[in-house]
């Protein structure tokens, strides 16, 4: 499963978990109007983190996500990152 789709079914679960009506989710929209309140989002970072290995939101460099689409951005971005760094050990 891609980043992306691992993030959108997280996004879902937990809107479900939570009673959230979620906003049509999209690139462009912004994580406020999403639908998700800062303890979702928490959830949602600890289950991310959980279910793909990474948190891209660690060490002070990483600026804060403001829509859906720098949300999966980040989390790819690391994504690439890491495999980067795997395959430059077995190297």
């Amino acid at each position: 499963m891609s980043v992306k789709l691992s993030i959108i079914e997280q996004i879902k679960a937990i809107a479900n978990e939570h009673n959230v009506v979620l906003a049509p989710l999209s690139d462009n929209l912004a994580l406020f109007e999403s639908g998700l309140d800062s303890l979702c989002l928490a959830i949602l970072i600890v289950r991310l983190e959980d279910v793909l290995g990474l948190d891209p939101f660690t060490g002070a460099s990483h600026l804060v996500p403001e829509t859906v689409g720098d949300f999966v951005r980040a989390y790819d971005s690391h994504s690439s990152d890491a495999k980067n760094r795997e395959s430059r050990k077995v190297a």
